[in-house]
């Protein structure tokens, strides 16, 4: 047991010396996967992508149901009036 964690404390003072002589840092992806900074960005880039995406084919769609509803309303009111 406590060379197991003489190990765990070795191995965590290596990293911290690593990155402090500006080796690439590493960060968790939450799924157990470590990923380089690099990695990380490029993800970051691609996440944004979608979203502006999604956000983007939400916004057309509000437009294209907001026209259909005017273009609805529009052709109602000629036809109250004319009944009128």
């Amino acid at each position: 047991m406590a060379m197991r964690a003489a190990a765990a404390r070795r191995a965590s003072l290596t990293r911290f010396m690593d990155s402090s002589r500006g080796a690439a840092r590493y960060m968790s992806s939450g799924q157990g996967r470590i990923l380089s900074e690099e990695e990380r960005a490029a993800e970051n880039v691609y996440i944004q992508k979608m979203e502006r995406e999604r956000l983007e084919k939400q916004r057309r769609k509000a437009e294209k149901e907001k026209a259909e509803k005017e273009k609805e309303a529009a052709e109602q009111k000629p036809e109250g009036a004319q009944t009128a």
